[in-house]
């Protein structure tokens, strides 16, 4: 899965970051969301690059088929009262070239002005309890450079590789039954 700097900035200013970040709620996003056309902007904006042929009506047209009801595929996303903060998805299939490994943590991003405030650390977990729930027991991501962060929510590094022309380090994460 893409996965961005979604913890590496300082948090919101004015000191009471622990009292803003539990008002965050992590909803899954429902595919008429008024929503989804903000997350599908998110992520086109991130990781475009990493497929230069596609539009953003193909991204957000992905999007409404990645808000599953339960299980895979979902979209979660992280909210603010009612402003999206954060996103993360649980899907099939982030890296066509290894078809062998799903599901995939993918598309975790947090606005930079919330981030340092584990609110990206929730939606993974969140996505991670989503998969544990449907019988999933092993989840996959890349990340190009956010490695330290899933180190220590229990992911583990499994291979570095060239992919789309950005190096990526692809990881694991075997989840408790």
């Amino acid at each position: 899965m893409r996965v961005t700097a979604a913890e590496a900035e300082p948090a919101v200013p004015g000191g009471e970051a622990g009292a803003i970040a539990a008002r965050i709620r992590v909803a899954r996003l429902a595919a008429d969301s008024p929503h989804l056309l903000t997350l599908a902007r998110w992520e086109f904006a991130q990781w475009g690059h990493l497929d230069p042929d596609r539009r953003l009506d193909q991204a957000l047209a992905d999007f409404r088929v990645q808000c599953g009801e339960g299980g895979r595929p979902s979209v979660f996303v992280a909210l603010a009262g009612d402003t999206p903060v954060g996103m993360a998805c649980l899907i099939d299939d982030d890296m066509p070239d290894r078809p062998a490994l799903n599901p995939w943590l993918a598309s975790v991003y947090v606005r930079p002005e919330w981030r340092g405030q584990g609110i990206a650390s929730r939606l993974v977990r969140r996505v991670e309890q989503e998969a544990g729930d449907h019988g999933i027991a092993t989840l996959h991501l890349f990340t190009p450079d956010r490695q330290a962060l899933y180190r220590r929510l229990g992911w583990r590094a499994v291979e570095e590789r060239d992919y789309r022309g950005e190096r990526v380090t692809l990881m694991r994460r075997e989840l408790a039954r």
